[in-house]
Parts: C-alpha cells; structure tokens; sequence
C-alpha cells in the first residue's frame, strides 16, 4: 500500500511540474532571457547602441539584436513577415504604413524625436560652398542624396523642389541607398557634397556643415517607434520605448545630437 501511495505522490509532484513549466513558457515575463530583435533607422546606429546598453544594465534579463538600415527597407522586411520587436523608424510614412497595413499596435506607437537636414562637405574640399543655392553651381558634382526610397532622400528631393534646385541639380545626383551611405561618400570625396541628418554629421569627423535646411523648407523630420505585432514580447518592447522617452533616454538623444519630439 505505501508503495502505492509513493508511486502516487510523486506522479502528482511530476505533473504539477510539467503543468507549471508549461505555464511558464506562455509568459514572457517568466523567461529569464529575453532577446529584442530592434530595427531601427540607419541614423539612430550610434545612439541606440547606447540606449540598448543602459537598458540592459537595468534589466539584465533582457538583450538586443540591433538591425539597422534604411526606414523603407526595414518597413518591407516586416511587412514580408521578417522578425521584429520593435521598430524605430526615421519618417512617419513607413509607419504609416505599417500602422495601415495592421503590421504595428497603434496604441504603441509614439513620436519619439525630431531631427534635421543639413548640407555636408569633406573636411579638406576646396569648392567653397557656403550655401544650398551653390548647389545650381555646375562645378559641385556629384551630390550625393538618399534615394526616393528612405526618408532623408524625401526630405532632400522635398528640399530642392521648394527651393526651386531640382531643375539645376539634374544628371548630377548619386542616390544612396540610406543616409549613411551619403554620409561615407561625402566623408570619403566621393561626392562634393551631401544632404544628411544633422546627428549623421554630429558623429563623423570627415565631414563639416555648410548650413542646415531653412525652416519651412520641408516638413519636419519626426521618428516615430511601435511595437511590431508578430513581437513576443509586447511588455517588454513597450517597456524599452518608455525607457527612450523617460529624461535618462531624453539625455542620451540628446548627446547624440538629436531633439525631443514636442
């Protein structure tokens, strides 16, 4: 009878432990490591390094695989089912889009910092640009821009049609497939110049700012950030974009150069 009875006991202490393992895997919060897969925009690279790190610090528990790369790409890859928990976006139109196409939840989704657009040269050219109305100058080729596919290649094409350059800047463009590429052509002479966001120019000691995009000049440059739907780990993400807005977050944008969304 007593081996009955211990035969009994511990089948019972057996499927409790199999119940409560398996109630544990369900829960995200119940794992002890946690890994966020982030993609964000090509100009956030540095910062998010940072911000990624101090979260972790905070929350040992969980760990980042960063994807960067242009906003429109990035914004394709989830669409096309790629894995993502969050995304950081350089323009409000990819997310838009996502937001659209049922990609992101809405209720995550918040503007998080503003940026600007800024004209850059080699540290060593000699063409003597001082103004965005050089840029009609036949002698200043190629330019470099993002293409029509990424955020800041909208701004720049959005720049030049209010100035009333784009006529002028004709068959001398090189279009880049994101920011940082502009960012290496002008830093290494392979352009004469180049439209880039102000936090590009803020990390490279190659390059040096001739002048920023006049206000009004094209709309402003606004990062939003959500979390994906096919994520995991809907606390967690969320969590981390509450970390990218709390005054710490606030602070290390801002040491990157970067401005606080109003």
């Amino acid at each position: 009878m007593k081996t009955y009875t211990f035969i009994f006991v511990m089948l019972l202490v057996f499927a409790t432990a199999v119940f409560m393992a398996g109630c544990s895997g369900n829960g995200s919060k119940a794992e002890k490591n946690i890994e966020l897969q982030l993609a964000a925009a090509a100009s956030l690279t540095e910062v998010m390094a940072e911000l990624t790190k101090e979260y972790s610090k905070q929350h040992p528990e969980v760990h980042f695989t960063l994807n960067t790369g242009s906003s429109g790409a990035l914004q394709q890859a989830i669409e096309n089912g790629g894995q993502a928990d969050l995304f950081f976006s350089a323009g409000l139109r990819q997310m838009d889009m996502l937001e659209k196409s049922g990609c992101i939840y809405p209720e995550t989704r918040v503007n998080i910092l503003m940026n600007s657009l800024v004209l850059v040269v080699p540290n060593d050219s000699d063409l003597n640009i001082t103004s965005l109305q050089d840029l009609a100058r036949k002698d200043i080729k190629p330019i470099a821009i993002g293409d029509k596919g990424v955020p800041a290649g909208q701004y720049a094409q959005q720049l030049l049609e209010r100035l009333e350059l784009k006529g002028a800047v004709e068959g001398r463009l090189v279009l880049a497939s994101d920011v940082r590429q502009v960012l290496a052509w002008t830093a290494m002479g392979e352009a004469d110049c180049g439209l880039v966001y102000a936090t590009d120019a803020f990390v490279s000691p190659e390059v040096k700012v001739v002048c920023e995009a006049p206000q009004g000049s094209i709309d402003p440059i606004i990062y939003p950030a959500a979390v994906v739907k096919n994520s995991r780990y809907y606390d967690e993400s969320n969590s981390f974009i509450a970390f990218v807005r709390s005054p710490q977050g606030i602070s290390i944008l801002e040491s990157y150069g970067f401005k606080r969304a109003d």
